[in-house]
């Protein structure tokens, strides 16, 4: 059975994405895409994979909610869901929500959806999703699998390409700013810095930085154990965790930017350990528009309309 997906926000970069990734299933069917910016606009004329002849629409909560779509994903800025939220749990209940802005990553009455973190079978029942954010979603799964064994807070050193500044015109996407440069921003209190600690029970301190790249991400992850571990050990910690996880790959090497621009999953690796065995530095990469984001909805929303999680054959 094919579902029908509505997405607001779509002008975006992980709109973008969004729609390529729509519009490569054969069990979802892109129903509209809303942009008040490109009304009217050819949907083709900036995304793969939409249908032929669909323009951008400009539609209010309302219009939304009584669009009769199987599903939403909001793509908006933080601080812009709450009317779409609204107006569908007024006039459509039933229909899943997916959100990708860090309005309800704090909710308790929605579903936090990392699936190969915190589990499928609570996404799979949910009707409202927080998507966790591109940083986050990095630096939990280079944490989840040794936070038991934690004797202090996580310290994740990130770096984004410029991709992740968004569209609408800031510093951290001028490219002249940003030409030989590395641009340290929100040194303290940044959301994602909350996101991490709440979701994973474990303290995190978190500084990110943007570079002149376009899209992906590397997080340098410092780690200190209540008891030394062997490297061997560590490593295996990671593929149990991960085991049977299509988007995720333990190495052995360092990974870097290059290794994950473009791709679905994310990468973990280096796995370095000091002399005594407790501090540990593990590498996360991926891709700040799919895995932090694009793909991360696709998983939630797929999950949640009880399709593959990945496609057909």
């Amino acid at each position: 059975m094919i579902k029908t997906v509505g997405l607001v926000g779509a002008r975006g970069y992980t709109g973008r994405e969004l729609i390529r990734l729509i519009g490569a299933r054969n069990d979802l069917e892109l129903s509209f895409a809303s942009s008040r910016e490109y009304e009217g606009r050819a949907i083709g004329d900036i995304a793969a994979g939409a249908p032929d002849g669909m323009a951008f629409v400009a539609l209010g909560p309302d219009a939304v909610a009584r669009s009769g779509v199987d599903a939403v994903i909001l793509a908006l800025p933080n601080g812009a869901a709450a009317p779409f939220v609204e107006a569908i749990d007024r006039l459509a209940r039933g229909t899943v929500i997916v959100d990708l802005s860090a309005d309800y990553r704090f909710d308790e009455h929605w579903t936090y959806g990392l699936p190969e973190i915190y589990g499928r079978d609570a996404v799979a029942a949910a009707q409202r999703i927080s998507n966790p954010g591109c940083y986050a979603t990095a630096g939990q799964l280079a944490i989840a699998p040794m936070r038991d064994v934690l004797s202090g807070d996580a310290h994740v050193f990130g770096v984004s390409g410029y991709s992740g500044a968004g569209t609408k015109p800031s510093r951290k996407n001028d490219l002249e700013a940003l030409k030989n440069n590395l641009m340290p921003y929100a040194l303290s209190g940044h959301i994602h810095e909350r996101e991490m600690s709440r979701h994973l029970g474990a303290g995190v301190r978190f500084t990110p930085h943007v570079a002149e790249f376009f899209q992906g991400i590397v997080a340098t992850v410092h780690l200190e154990f209540s008891e030394p571990v062997e490297r061997e050990q560590l490593i295996d910690r990671y593929r149990a965790a991960y085991a049977g996880e299509a988007l995720i790959e333990i190495l052995d090497e360092i990974p870097e930017v290059t290794d994950i621009a473009g791709r679905n999953g994310a990468v973990l690796g280096g796995f370095a350990l000091d002399e005594s065995g407790r501090k540990a530095v593990i590498v996360a990469a991926l891709d700040n528009l799919l895995k932090g984001a694009a793909v991360q909805a696709l998983q939630n929303l797929t999950l949640a309309l009880g399709l593959p999680e990945f496609g057909r054959d």
